[in-house]
């Protein structure tokens, strides 16, 4: 599915934007020049390691806000250094934040999607709507796809091409809204996600600079996280019906091999175990719901509070067993599961296919032990955060400066965890001296890892999306793809920072015991 050496047939939409596709053509070799995450990690810790050694030698030190002591910075390169180093290694991944719960979440979120239970509630989410509802149909499913992480690109895009396809509108519409609202909306979510542990888990370690009790919890933006979903599903709606919608080339190839638009439709079994699915997951919510709104109830925390709690605490793990018991109820009625040892070994498959993560987090974890010791991000965070005090900068121009910035490095660092890990440490102790919350923080990095991701080439999934794309029209280059995305991203992106700002404005809480500011 690799795109053709010309974007586009001369005349077409894609080549009277030559601009765009030169600012592709350069970010597609800067992106290329990137080493793999894994390893830039180890070039960030090597160079942290020199500017360590020159700024312990230069005495710099900081003092902290958090007790009054003065802090100084150390040579990660010194024999302290490396003994830190190499004694801390196993401890450093062994209790990196979102290890344990990226896996816990994992093993359930793998039952649901292994058994077919999360693409057969797409296929439902998508069919049998109406066909002026059809494209705010797919724009939402993309962002409770988010679930089923990376796999989401592969059920949804190409349904979304046959949903559109079913209602008589151009399936190439249907590719573009579904890969941009997934990839564009990819942090927003009204159902928490695997993502949302690993970044939870990232915000804590970086907090903890200047508060070491400080704890994100994995929804702490879950509020925040259900308002934006339905925000951009409405603007991807609008977007679309208002200008992509009369574009002239939406039409497929005459030759194109169309897909079945039966493909849609649930077998009369898969109907049924879908049913039993959802009401099993309805009624433990239910359950769930009961147990925790007892005034007694052991979920609650001390004066039976909530955001404080036992229930606070391990939703990672009641989010998993949820998943786990709709996907085992559907795999059970559909046939996909028939034995009690069906039900680990797609926990294990879901595993493995973490893997690579797993490996990257063993880098990220090293990094941040390093960042932390040296106390780089103390004296950064302070000093920044008394440069941004005494210049009278208002925060909101804050938030702007942090979001340009991040949006532009996630073209070339599509990695949301990787981007994030080296940022976190930096923003977050920076903006909680500045008395911003670090749950607030981690809200408007989700900004920036969305919105830029639908127009960048260095997205594997960007050319995934674009081979869905060349069944309908087999000239679309990546040119051809980043002309329907872009106007959807940037719509996207400043919807979604106008909504941050009215909810800072405002003062809503942006998950469970997370207030905006």
């Amino acid at each position: 599915m690799s795109a053709p050496s010309k974007p586009a047939t001369p005349g077409t939409e894609p080549d009277r934007l030559p601009r765009v596709l030169r600012a592709l053509a350069v970010v597609e070799r800067l992106g290329n020049a990137l080493p793999h995450p894994f390893w830039l990690f180890w070039i960030l810790a090597a160079i942290l390691g020199v500017t360590s050694a020159g700024l312990a030698a230069a005495g710099v030190s900081v003092v902290s806000p958090a007790d009054g002591e003065t802090v100084v910075v150390q040579n990660l390169l010194s024999g302290a250094g490396l003994a830190m180093a190499v004694s801390t290694a196993v401890d450093n991944f062994a209790t990196f934040g979102p290890m344990g719960t990226i896996v816990v979440v994992i093993m359930g979120v793998a039952i649901a999607e292994r058994t077919g239970f999360l693409s057969a509630a797409m296929k439902v989410s998508v069919s049998r709507v109406p066909v002026g509802w059809v494209v705010f149909a797919v724009a939402f499913a993309g962002t409770v796809s988010h679930v089923a992480s990376a796999a989401a690109y592969i059920i949804l895009v190409p349904l979304g091409g046959l949903a559109f396809r079913a209602v008589g509108k151009s399936p190439i519409l249907g590719v573009v809204v579904a890969y941009t609202s997934i990839a564009s909306g990819y942090d927003a979510s009204p159902v928490p996600t695997p993502n949302d542990a690993i970044f939870a888990g990232i915000t804590t370690e970086a907090a903890r600079i200047i508060d070491p009790n400080a704890y994100v919890s994995p929804v702490s933006n879950w509020y925040f996280n259900i308002g934006s979903s339905l925000l951009l599903a409405i603007v991807i709606t609008l977007v679309t019906n208002l200008v992509l919608a009369k574009r002239p080339d939406l039409d497929a190839d005459p030759d194109a091999d169309l897909d079945d638009v039966a493909g849609l439709e649930l077998s009369p079994r898969d109907r049924k175990a879908l049913r039993a699915a959802l009401l099993s997951g309805l009624a433990a919510i239910v359950l769930i719901a009961v147990v925790v709104l007892l005034p007694s109830s052991p979920l609650r925390g001390e004066g039976g509070s909530l955001t404080e709690s036992p229930f606070l605490d391990g939703i990672a793990a009641i989010v998993a067993v949820l998943f786990a018991l709709v996907g085992i109820v559907y795999g059970w009625r559909s046939g996909e599961i028939t034995t009690a040892g069906d039900v680990p070994k797609l926990m294990a498959e879901g595993v493995r296919q973490m893997a690579p993560v797993l490996v990257l987090f063993f880098a990220i974890a090293q990094f941040l032990a390093y960042f932390d010791w040296t106390h780089i991000g103390d004296v950064i965070a302070v000093n920044s955060a008394e440069a941004l005090e005494t210049s009278g900068v208002p925060i909101w121009a804050v938030f702007l400066a942090i979001l340009a910035l991040l949006s532009v490095v996630n073209v070339l660092v599509t990695s949301g965890s990787a981007m994030w890990a080296i940022a976190a440490p930096v923003v977050v102790p920076m903006l909680m001296l500045l008395d911003v919350p670090a749950e607030t923080t981690q809200a408007l990095f989700r900004i920036a890892d969305s919105g830029s991701t639908a127009i960048t080439p260095m997205s594997p999934y960007f050319i995934m999306a674009l081979g869905f794309l060349q069944r309908y029209r087999k000239d679309a280059g990546i040119g051809t793809l980043a002309s329907y995305t872009l106007p959807l991203a940037v719509c996207m992106t400043l919807a979604w920072t106008a909504l941050f700002f009215a909810w800072w404005a405002l003062g809503i809480p942006l998950g469970p015991g997370a207030p905006v500011r």
